[in-house]
């Protein structure tokens, strides 16, 4: 690949992208904050009817516990960076290197922080198919696979990667961040607004980490 390449369409881009998943955040942030009750009636039929299939389908629910503790944990997601990480400050990015691994550990800590600053129970069962600890909100799963799988993209399209390689990689980060929410709600241990905020969280946290560096290095070789 050639060296990275700023862009100033895609910084308008990922401009919109914060702004709006930023905005959606903080609404969902606030309803999940009051539960407000229609939000609070919607998690509950989706929980109850995915719990119901969980149930009835054992071996779709231990798929599901494998992609969710394996293929897509967020160790797996936080070692994928760290390889990225790796290979940037091989090639002597090493500004990129740090900008990257802070974003993901951001990731992290933002997280952890609205967890225990929401405090919001997580679903409860009499016959659960997988448990899970801390608070609910948002879903750790959710938020580090669309971080992780930003950050990735980001760096693909920086680098300059060819249409085949970002088309299958775009393919494979939308599977990855999508199915690492959904397999949480599947399993019956998240509320389906605690997917979605992780999701719009780890987009809104790459979309601002893509405009700051893009701007800063734009004005650096300026």
């Amino acid at each position: 690949m050639r060296s990275p390449t700023t862009s100033p369409a895609r910084v308008r881009v990922a401009s919109s992208v914060a702004l709006w998943s930023g905005a959606l955040s903080a609404v969902l942030l606030a309803f999940v904050a009051a539960e407000w009750g229609p939000l609070v009636s919607f998690d509950r039929a989706v929980a109850d009817g995915l719990h119901d299939s969980a149930v009835r389908r054992p071996g779709l629910t231990g798929a599901n516990r494998v992609l969710s503790d394996w293929v897509w944990d967020p160790w797996t997601m936080r070692a994928l960076v760290a390889a990225g990480v790796v290979w940037l400050w091989w090639r002597g990015e090493r500004l990129l290197a740090v900008w990257a691994a802070a974003v993901s550990l951001l990731g992290s800590a933002v997280q952890q922080v609205l967890k225990v600053a929401v405090g919001r129970d997580r679903p409860r069962w009499r016959d659960p198919v997988d448990w899970a600890h801390f608070a609910a909100f948002p879903s750790g799963h959710a938020m580090t696979a669309a971080v992780t799988c930003g950050l990735l993209l980001w760096l693909l399209a920086l680098f300059g990667a060819g249409r085949r390689l970002w088309a299958a990689a775009l393919l494979v980060g939308a599977v990855s961040a999508v199915g690492g929410g959904l397999t949480r709600l599947y399993l019956g241990v998240h509320w389906a607004s605690d997917v979605v905020g992780g999701w719009l969280l780890g987009v809104c946290l790459v979309a601002v980490a893509v405009v700051t560096y893009e701007r800063t290095v734009a004005s650096r070789r300026v």
